[in-house]
């Protein structure tokens, strides 16, 4: 689209202040207002994608629909928009180098000095405008990794400068900063947020808003001092207080009038008031619960909450849909043993079992499945979570004596779970896995029918491992029922015990397509077994 917006969103002082969160809420806002908006994350690190990096690292690897592994930002797009991403909305530098020398062994440079300046800001400036050019958005929001000031940066930065300089109007900046509370002095300190910008203006750029971090109110003189020393109009010095839940920012932004002054900024018409009438009832709910539910789960990074993030947030749309508070008891698998199993799981009326990858913790994964099926808890398991759930009843109920996955043990007697055919020559990390949407046919009267109340739907994946369909009919005569099919391979992605109070195991990640509007009916119907159970 030729009139495309374009609003970048960079950060200074300090990570972590919630770019993704002030993008996605911006988005919201604007899409309130009836514009079409998506967000993209342009990622510094010199990664092709976070599929390969250890979730200490990054946290949760975030997958879409065409199959891209992405920056966890991503899922906060989604959840927040409710429109789905794609491998257009994010970027590393690594595949910008990628795309570069690739052209360049081609010859498409005829032979000219490859450098920083154009070649690489060209590239990020042809990724950013990508989505625009596509013809369907009103408005990109590009959010730019990192701080102001880092090396890996700064040829993301100098894209901004060229794009704002070649846009006009049609662009603006917001960088976000903190303004630090020192309780010595009881007073708020703008200087960090000076430096910052004075910063982003060595490189050529001057924001057009900031957004102030901080966690108490910003007084009109401070509003006015960063206004001055800053370039900035008074009105677009924005306050983005501390609150208890990501979903209130949005609320906050509207009340700061973020979308006015973007809109103002942009030369954009400001069509109608955003309602967000679905967001204030979900809000209403999630803020007054009538009950509360305990589950576990179950899972090796539980001390990095956000290698989950995903999962979390799923449990607060769930929750909100029940009208009940779920809390997580993040239990780590590598701590379970047969001892302390009734002391981890005392009072949880659910247990979740995460994805992942590897043996580390998986004992103590097939531990918990078998203390909530032998003990008639609501059960789920995700990717892993659903293997682990296939062992342990090979194990335990077809005694089926050292069944295992051949991800763990390769030379296994009974190899339940067993690499996809099309995967057996594929060696190289990131080309190992099945990603991205795929269909899945579910059995009428199944669990899965009842959640999604159709009997066809298309699911993510993230995984190498599968079902392995030469134990299906023993499986299914001792009362482990594949109630989910892919329709085209016949793989299996769903598993029920129907003699179960709740057992379900799923191949894919329902957790991938929760949103706000839209909570994911398989944990819907999860946390409403498990709030059964608690009564």
């Amino acid at each position: 689209m030729a009139d495309t917006r374009y609003i970048f969103v960079t950060g200074g002082v300090t990570s972590s202040l919630g770019k993704g969160i002030i993008s996605a809420s911006l988005a919201k806002l604007l899409q309130a207002r009836g514009y079409n908006v998506t967000i993209q994350k342009l990622d510094p690190y010199l990664n092709v994608d976070p599929g390969t990096l250890n979730p200490y690292e990054h946290g949760e690897c975030f997958v879409t629909d065409d199959g891209a592994e992405t920056d966890l930002d991503l899922g906060h797009y989604e959840r927040f928009l409710n429109n789905p991403t794609s491998q257009a909305n994010n970027v590393t530098t690594g595949r910008i180098y990628q795309s570069i020398i690739d052209k360049e062994r081609r010859g498409d440079f005829l032979g000219k000095t490859v450098q920083v300046i154009p070649h690489i800001t060209d590239e990020i400036k042809r990724r950013i405008m990508l989505l625009g050019k596509k013809g369907k958005y009103d408005v990109v929001i590009t959010e730019i990794g990192g701080t102001v000031g880092d090396i890996e940066s700064l040829p993301y930065i100098e894209a901004v400068r060229q794009l704002k300089w070649e846009l006009g109007r049609r662009s603006m900046v917001i960088h976000l900063t903190l303004v630090p509370y020192l309780a010595a002095s009881q007073e708020l300190k703008t200087k960090p947020t000076q430096h910052s910008v004075k910063m982003l203006l060595e490189a050529g750029v001057q924001p057009d808003v900031l957004v102030l971090r901080s966690e108490h109110s910003l007084t009109d003189d401070v509003r006015r001092k960063v206004a001055l020393f800053c370039n900035v109009d008074l009105d677009a010095v924005i306050e983005s207080i501390d609150v208890k839940t990501i979903y209130q920012v949005p609320i906050k932004m509207k009340d700061e009038g973020l979308d006015k002054i973007a809109l103002h900024k942009l030369n954009l018409e400001p069509r109608k008031e955003p309602e967000l009438k679905a967001w204030r009832s979900f809000l209403e709910r999630l803020e007054n619960p009538t009950k509360e539910v305990k589950i576990a789960l179950v899972g090796k990074y539980v001390e990095l909450p956000d290698a989950y993030k995903s999962i979390s947030e799923s449990f607060i749309h769930a929750g909100a849909v029940n009208k009940v508070k779920v809390k997580l008891c993040w239990v780590h698998s590598e701590g379970l043993e047969a001892a302390n199993l009734a002391e981890k799981f005392e009072g949880c009326s659910g247990v979740l079992v995460a994805p992942g990858f590897g043996h580390r913790g998986i004992d103590g994964k097939l531990m918990a499945v078998k203390y909530a099926r032998e003990n008639n808890i609501p059960f789920l398991g995700i990717c892993l979570g659903m293997q682990c759930a296939v062992i342990e009843f090979a194990r335990n109920v077809l005694d089926f004596k050292g069944a295992h996955s051949t991800e763990m043990d390769r030379k296994t007697q009974y190899p339940v779970i067993a690499l996809m055919e099309d995967q057996k020559n594929i060696l190289d990390m990131g080309g190992t896995m099945r990603l991205g949407a795929y269909p899945c046919d579910i059995k009428k009267g199944s669990i899965a029918e009842k959640a999604y109340r159709k009997s066809h739907t298309m699911k993510r994946h993230r995984h190498r491992y599968e079902f392995n369909n030469k134990f299906l009919e023993d499986f299914e005569k001792a009362g482990m029922i594949a109630t989910g099919k892919n329709e085209d391979t016949d793989l299996v992605e769903i598993v029920e015990i129907p003699d179960h109070e709740w057992f379900v195991g799923v191949q894919f990640h329902p957790e991938y397509k929760s949103t706000v509007v839209n909570p994911h009916p398989i944990f819907v119907e999860f946390v409403r077994a498990a709030v059964k159970h608690a009564e």
